[in-house]
């Protein structure tokens, strides 16, 4: 890479993070929605950048529920204890995260990697063994924690997305996951609902929160540098 190349990587990155940041400073936690269509473009932007998501070994033990069903919305609106979002959004995607890792869950991970990739799928058997043998020490509670965890960052970079996009996106965990799992049979599928996020666009007349200034900690209470 010659040094031209280098500084215009440079100032594409430092341009990218500066993109990143402004988003996050422009959105905000949505209470009230204007009830208009996101695009599909821009719904699939999030959904790919979802898709995209780490994950640890790759495994995406997560599926992603994508509601824009008016009747549906209205009825998840008593399970989020009736939070307006719910029904004034364009779209409400509903994280499920895996209830376990089966043996079969795994299989089919490393099979497709290795059909992806053209591999021998006796190059993929180590790494599929040590997971295996990890999350089978693990309680049936502790491996469904962890999977909560890996969908918690999806659920992270897809508000990220939103915001660049300049759609907002109101993530919500307070809802009676049990019944939601219910009406969405989240249970036979081996699931368990973890987050909701709610897309759309903010409603700045009737929206209390639009108003108020964001906080945050301190940076130095926040931060602790280890050298």
């Amino acid at each position: 890479m010659s040094l031209e190349q280098g500084l215009l990587c440079m100032q594409f990155c430092i341009m990218k993070s500066i993109i990143a940041n402004e988003a996050l400073q422009w959105r905000y936690a949505t209470k009230r929605m204007i009830n208009k269509a996101v695009p599909e473009s821009t719904v699939n932007k999030i959904i790919e950048a979802i898709h995209l998501s780490p994950s640890s070994l790759g495994l995406q033990p997560y599926e992603i529920l994508v509601i824009n069903n008016a009747e549906m919305k209205q009825k998840n609106l008593p399970i989020a204890f009736n939070q307006k979002q719910i029904v004034e959004s364009s779209h409400l995607l509903v994280f499920a995260a895996w209830d376990k890792y089966t043996d079969e869950r795994i299989d089919n991970v490393f099979n497709h990697l290795a059909q992806q990739r053209n591999q021998p799928l006796a190059e993929v058997e180590g790494q599929k063994s040590a997971a295996k043998k990890f999350f089978s020490a693990l309680s049936n509670e502790a491996q469904f924690y962890h999977a909560a965890k890996q969908a918690g960052i999806a659920l992270g970079i897809a508000v990220l997305t939103a915001a660049i996009e300049e759609i907002d996106a109101s993530s919500m965990e307070g809802f009676n996951p049990s019944a939601l799992d219910e009406l969405l049979g989240l249970k036979e599928k081996g699931l368990r609902s973890t987050a909701l996020l709610a897309l759309g666009y903010r409603d700045v007349a009737n929206d209390w929160n639009y108003k108020l200034k964001k906080v945050r900690k301190p940076l130095k209470e926040l931060i602790t540098t280890i050298k």
